[in-house]
């Protein structure tokens, strides 16, 4: 008997599973039989789906990831320059002052701003920075250089992001998101597949058996990925909250 495919799965492994699932249907002579035509008509297009949404659903979390990077080394610099603003030296005080006072020029409101806005914000500040005349005020505050180009490093990763974020956000609000189409993809699978090759393998071995051990071993193997690592005490679901809608 071929068990069924755990809900619990990760959103990757069911993705996984129906892609190896489909892959050997595709290596049978089965597409003769139109039951298992129907089913893989409907399986086929929401795997695809599936794989979309995943797609974009990684590129969220990494945009997320990436901007709140920034927003680290946003915070290290702007820390690091209020230190120095009150150092006893008054060549190195009045080099942190003179570079805090262009950060105050756009504040860490510029934080909760949307990813586009932000962007071209800290673009702004970091090209303020940029001018010729400011450098021997960042070589007056200790590895003021190294926390300035870790910024301008984290904004570059976030900037070299921001297609696939853009891409994903702009399918979004048309296409259903990993979390649907999981159930979607399980039901397909548990409810007709399974179903179906287990009564079909017990009338007719010879046509329907090696195919239908195929996918016993696939979800078995999948399963057995769940079941250790809710022995290990892991979550089991690895589906991240998504982050909030950023308007471009």
């Amino acid at each position: 008997m071929i068990p069924l495919l755990m809900v619990t799965s990760r959103v990757a492994e069911i993705d996984g599973t129906a892609t190896q699932i489909i892959q050997g249907y595709d290596a049978t002579t089965l597409n003769t039989d139109p039951n298992m035509e129907l089913i893989f008509g409907e399986l086929k297009p929401l795997s695809a789906l599936f794989t979309s949404a995943i797609r974009r659903m990684k590129a969220k979390s990494e945009a997320q990831t990436l901007d709140e990077e920034r927003e680290e080394k946003m915070d290290g610099w702007y820390y690091l320059l209020l230190a120095f603003s009150h150092h006893p030296d008054a060549e190195i005080r009045n080099a942190a002052h003179t570079l805090l006072a262009i950060f105050d020029n756009y504040g860490m409101q510029i934080k909760s701003e949307s990813y586009t806005a932000e962007s071209s914000l800290l673009n702004s500040m970091l090209a303020d920075y940029a001018n010729p005349d400011l450098t021997a005020s960042i070589a007056l505050i200790p590895q003021g250089d190294v926390y300035l180009a870790a910024l301008q490093q984290a904004q570059t990763n976030f900037e070299n992001n921001r297609l696939s974020f853009e891409e994903a956000q702009a399918e979004e609000g048309t296409l259903e998101n990993a979390s649907a189409l999981k159930k979607q993809v399980v039901d397909v699978i548990n409810k007709k597949l399974v179903s179906y090759l287990n009564v079909m393998a017990g009338i007719n071995d010879g046509t329907y058996g090696p195919y239908a051990r195929t996918v016993a071993e696939i979800i078995a193997t999948n399963n057995e990925v769940v079941r250790r690592r809710r022995s290990g005490g892991e979550d089991e679901e690895d589906e991240p909250a998504n982050p909030p809608a950023q308007p471009s």
